[in-house]
């Protein structure tokens, strides 16, 4: 403790002294951690009175706090106190920054990053909203005085995903200006949250791009060994090799193959014929099923930056904005790569099954059709049928469950026995199951389900059932304005996976039951349209159009409701309770600054910026981000209509 005092008193101004001494740190208990950070401030109050290492003392001190991690112990309005101290600090401090280029870090720049962290810790101490729309106003603020702060940038990048405005935070990564390595260390901050949206294109590019130049790197990294060895610079020879097998190994680069395919197989499922033209260039999923048998001898590389990831998020899966608060840490510094690792390597396992399991499941709903309708049907092939019953089995083993169990769980839910909790947090993934149970149940009849009020139960009433409670749950979340759309992904991954393959299983029965050539009814047959398959298959294609005209119904209510009361709703978190206490204290003080700011003081090009800067302009632009995530959200659910529309008149001609 004595020997950081002693660097402190010399160096204590630096931006490098808190990462300098933070491993010294680690060895103090928190009681010493609290006295070592009251003996800073005392001994910070006797030195320079010049303002450039005040400023410096002061921004160490607040980042010590953090790195010690006590200040979950602090009050709420201490916290409040602390954020609108550093905004403070932050305005005093300009005038030092008047001479510096644009390009140039402003003096004082982390504080308004600390204070923006500190809003939404007290966003997620008392659900106040209006805490998490200041520290967005805080960052974008800082934006204005100075456009190149990366570190506000990705903070924005986090925050608008939280809420529900991804296109927004797509436009503040793309300024980030991301290219080749930045695309293996920083590409983490949006492409999880891409992954499982509406913005298919986007995704599309941000995955092309990145899987374009590691697979360029990787092919180029043997010339660059070779040149590297030929100039006998054998150091170089060295570490071109580490960085290739880093590359290799990337978990980023995993995900990011397995992924790209499933994007192709979601857009193209409204139309079977381009669905099997994607499953064909996949090979029919056979290679990502040896992916998948392979996983477990894998090792990965995480090569990704997590220092600038804000402290609620400290890894793409972990978001402590999600649970209760609970004393955590404000700076964590848990390990978390072997959790990591195993999360990663049991996502893309089970997600390489998915290509397979959905050629399946086609080709056996396809041939079942057949086997039912036609008098001299072929009948299933049962290498397929044992192949989708093998793949259910290992499917329900990563759910953590045998395929027995896994049956009883969806049965139950889906009979009301038990709610959707009991699918936990991953309920993508049990629907998932439940269709392709269905499209192997085509073939083996071995799932029998109980009578449920004396009625016929079958697997896809059971389909039908957990599409339609599941996504209209979801659907019922709160008001999409003023709060966290943290289910807004989940609804779209219901109706762009587990609800898109079931349309699959559906158009290859509709497309097998329809006549061949002209399409005219079969002659010298039954009418095969009130049979019990038909009836089910009826009854899933109005059960899912149903579904998906409901949430179309529903994001189209939100779409238009009016920007003047969503503006409102923004504006009203943000004022003061009777006694000036709450959320917007950073925000007003802000407005006060620019109302009285000195120009000479500032200088013209900060003044100016300052000037340009507009609350309402950032609140609109919040709302329309907001408004294209849904608009991206509803032109998918209308093309699932049309396409089921089109079913229902396919299934007229059967």
């Amino acid at each position: 403790m004595e020997a950081v005092l002693e660097y402190f008193l010399s160096f204590g101004h630096l931006a490098c002294f808190t990462s300098d001494v933070e491993d010294f740190l680690l060895v103090l208990s928190l009681d010493k951690k609290t006295e070592l950070l009251e003996r800073l401030k005392s001994s910070s109050t006797s030195h320079s009175t010049e303002s450039i290492k005040e400023l410096g003392w002061f921004i160490t001190l607040k980042k010590i706090q953090e790195l010690i991690g006590n200040t979950y112990k602090l009050l709420v309005d201490e916290l409040e106190r602390s954020a609108v101290q550093m905004s403070e600090m932050y305005c005093k401090s300009l005038p030092l920054s008047k001479d510096l280029d644009p390009q140039e870090s402003i003096h004082g720049e982390e504080l308004l990053s600390m204070a923006s962290n500190v809003l939404v810790q007290l966003f997620w101490r008392t659900s106040n909203y209006g805490y998490f729309m200041e520290a967005i106003m805080v960052l974008e603020f800082g934006l204005t005085v100075r456009r190149h702060a990366w570190q506000y940038k990705v903070l924005l990048v986090h925050l608008y995903s939280h809420l529900g405005a991804l296109p927004l935070a797509y436009e503040w990564y793309k300024a980030l200006d991301v290219k080749n390595i930045l695309m293996e260390t920083v590409s983490h901050h949006i492409l999880p949250q891409m992954l499982v949206s509406s913005l298919w294109v986007e995704s599309n590019n941000l995955l092309r791009d990145y899987l374009r130049f590691m697979d360029d790197h990787l092919r180029e990294s043997a010339d660059l060994t070779f040149l590297a060895y030929r100039h006998r610079n054998y150091s170089k020879v060295i570490e071109f090799v580490q960085f290739k097998e880093r590359l290799q190994r990337s978990s980023q680069y995993l995900v990011a193959r397995v992924e790209s395919s499933i994007l192709q197989l979601k857009q193209n499922a409204n139309n079977i014929e381009e669905e099997e033209s994607v499953l064909e260039n996949l090979k029919c999923g056979v290679d990502f099923l040896e992916l998948s048998n392979e996983i477990g001898s894998k090792s990965v590389t995480f090569n990704e930056d997590w220092q600038s990831r804000p402290w609620w998020t400290p890894t793409p899966d972990k978001n402590y904005l999600l649970g209760p608060f609970a004393g955590i840490s404000y700076c964590p510094k848990e390990n978390l790569m072997k959790e990591r690792e195993a999360n990663i390597l049991g996502v893309v396992e089970r997600k390489s099954l998915l290509p397979r399991l959905i050629y399946l499941s086609i080709q056996t709903a396809s041939a079942c059709v057949k086997e039912n309708f036609e008098v001299n049907g072929s009948i299933c092939d049962p290498k397929v049928s044992s192949e989708l019953k093998y793949l259910l089995d290992r499917y329900a083993k990563m759910l953590g469950f045998s395929l027995r169990d896994a049956v009883e769980v969806v049965s139950g839910v889906s009979s009301g026995l038990n709610s959707s909790e009991a699918f936990g947090a991953d309920m993508v993934g049990w629907l998932n199951f439940a269709v392709f149970l269905n499209a192997w149940n085509l073939s083996s009849h071995e799932v029998v389900l109980p009578d449920v009020n004396g009625c016929r139960h079958s697997t896809w009433q059971v389909v039908n059932t957990l599409l339609k409670k599941c996504i209209l749950e979801v659907r019922s979340m709160e008001s999409l304005v003023c709060y966290p759309q943290l289910d807004l992904s989940v609804l779209v991954q219901l109706v762009t996976e587990p609800l898109a393959w079931h349309t699959l299983v559906m158009q290859s029965c509709v497309r097998s039951s329809l006549p061949s050539g002209k399409k005219k009814k079969r002659s010298g047959s039954a009418d095969h349209s009130t049979s019990p398959l038909s009836h089910d298959i009826r009854g899933s294609v109005q059960s899912t159009s149903g579904v998906v005209e409901e949430v179309a119904k529903w994001l189209g209510h939100h779409i238009k409701k009016s920007e003047d009361e969503k503006l409102d709703a923004i504006f009203s978190s943000l004022e003061a309770n009777g006694r000036g206490e709450g959320p917007g204290q950073v925000f007003r003080l802000l407005g006060t600054l620019i109302s009285s700011l000195n120009e000479a003081e500032l200088g013209d090009r900060i003044s100016q910026a300052m000037k340009s800067w507009s609350p309402v302009d950032v609140a609109r632009k919040f709302v329309a981000g907001q408004r294209a995530g849904l608009s991206a959200f509803l032109r998918i659910c209308e093309s699932k209509i049309k396409s089921l529309q089109a079913l229902k008149q396919q299934m007229a001609q059967v």
